[in-house]
């Protein structure tokens, strides 16, 4: 087996049993206070147009990469076993399977105990909308949206760029995401200064992201779904969000669920409305929440498969 699968099947094996810890240490909170100190730094002296946010952006993710593998050379230099146990640790930094799970998890628990006000909170703490007025189809549907687009950008994307260019280039990947999400809001504050960091997240996951079409009708079959609305609903929907990528996974997953997802979401009190992705062939249910959770670990499953099978044959091509 080559080397660096086996240090991402451990860094997996690790993440699906541990998840993140709040008391380990994180690169992602490292690149989090980061980006929050420079952005004060650049919008202090050149405001917030696109120009500063791109630098930012460079510099976040450029240090990201120049960082682990400063860090992977200098162990390497001290012994290969200390370099082999950074490799993993990045590895399993830049996967999030068991989060998902967990915070999906959460508002499940909370939905069958009937417990509306707890699940609200919990849904909160995964999603950008506002959560307050949700009744339980509303939070079933939110909490399978924000499974479907977690299982790329927080599994399948950090796996193919791991496969590509191992754990520097998985800790990139990672910045770029974890930027999108603290720029790349469409507010009037973040509408020119997190411009490049949607963009780059948006260009990041387009591979992966069609890749993974090729994987989730099997993921589907494998969960007792429908592989058959799952591939036909991610071809129909899956270009019709304003995102060029996380559609896909919601489409595929509200086909093979055999749900509807998408519509009005309320942002800080301002409706916005998604196209609507998926056939209601039925209403929402807590269940759902649970076969979206084995649909990722399905999908993950696969996706390992899969990229470590491109792995192999760029090898062999070389």
């Amino acid at each position: 087996m080559d080397e660096l699968i086996f240090w991402i099947a451990i860094a997996l094996a690790i993440d699906l049993v541990a998840g993140d810890p709040r008391w380990m240490p994180h690169p992602v909170r490292l690149i989090g206070k980061a980006a929050v100190a420079l952005e004060g730094a650049l919008t202090r002296r050149f405001g917030r147009g696109r120009l500063p946010g791109a630098c930012l952006t460079a510099l976040v993710v450029g240090g990201a990469y120049l960082a682990a593998w400063a860090m992977l050379f200098t162990a390497g230099q001290i012994d290969g076993r200390l370099a082999a146990g950074l490799s993993v640790y990045f590895l399993y930094a830049s996967l999030a399977a068991r989060d998902l799970d967990r915070h999906g998890s959460k508002v499940f628990r909370a939905l069958k105990e009937k417990n509306i006000q707890d699940a609200r909170r919990r849904l909160a703490l995964i999603v950008g909308r506002d959560t307050a007025h949700l009744g339980e189809k509303e939070m079933v549907r939110a909490t399978v949206e924000s499974v479907a687009e977690g299982t790329v950008d927080g599994v399948l994307s950090p796996l193919f760029f791991a496969a590509l260019g191992g754990p520097p280039l998985a800790m990139a990947y990672k910045a770029a995401n974890t930027l999108d999400s603290m720029l790349g809001h469409r507010s009037e504050e973040y509408l020119k200064f997190g411009w490049a960091a949607a963009r780059l997240d948006d260009a990041l996951n387009f591979v992966p992201a069609r890749l993974a079409r090729l994987l989730y009708p099997a993921a589907a079959f494998v969960c007792g779904l429908s592989p058959a609305e799952c591939w036909r609903i991610s071809v129909r929907d899956g270009g019709k969000s304003p995102s060029p990528n996380a559609a896909i996974s919601e489409a595929a997953l509200a086909g093979a669920l055999g749900i509807q997802v998408g519509g009005t979401n309320l942002y800080r009190g301002v409706p916005e409305a998604r196209p609507h992705l998926g056939d209601m062939l039925r209403e929402p249910e807590p269940g759902d929440i649970r076969r979206a959770v084995l649909w990722l670990y399905a999908s993950t499953a696969l996706g390992f498969v899969f990229f470590s099978g491109m792995r192999a044959f760029l090898l062999l091509i070389s």
